[in-house]
């Protein structure tokens, strides 16, 4: 049995991880902990507004894919950490694109039982308009989701 552990360095991610860990004691499973990788874009600090739409582009700094392995390393590394002496077998993987997609994808190309994932108790505003990676999941996986409050 192997059961996947959505992680993102979150409050959120370790309960999941905490309770991926129980099930996976119990059912003799392997957990495999995994982290998207999606660059991000940060606006650079300045002193003054932006004045127009033409100077957005400007202040827009991407993160390198390199970084964001780099930071989806130390998450991996930070979650590993949590169990590490446990007498479970634990896997890490990064895979790539939007979490919505790519986990499901790796679940089903590895043949998962299971994907646990942390709830963040968004408000129903910006759940409404960026939506939750947890619902997404619920919505895309073929197998069977376990969200962790």
């Amino acid at each position: 049995m192997q059961l996947l552990v959505a992680v993102d360095g979150t409050p959120d991610s370790d309960r999941a991880l905490d309770h991926g860990l129980t099930l996976a004691r119990a059912a003799g499973a392997e957990l495999v902990l995994v982290h998207a990788v999606q660059p991000a874009v940060d606006e650079e600090t300045a002193p003054e507004p932006v004045s127009g739409p033409a100077e957005v582009g400007d202040r827009l700094v991407m993160e390198s894919t390199a970084e964001a392995e780099e930071r989806g390393a130390g998450v991996l590394d930070s979650a590993a950490d949590r169990i590490d002496g446990d007498d479970v077998e634990v896997g890490r993987e990064l895979v790539y694109g939007p979490p919505a997609e790519a986990i499901p994808e790796f679940a089903e190309r590895t043949s998962a039982d299971g994907i646990l994932v942390g709830h963040r108790d968004l408000s129903e505003e910006h759940e409404r308009l960026l939506g939750s990676v947890a619902k997404q999941l619920i919505e895309r996986s073929s197998v069977p989701v376990t969200v962790v409050r």
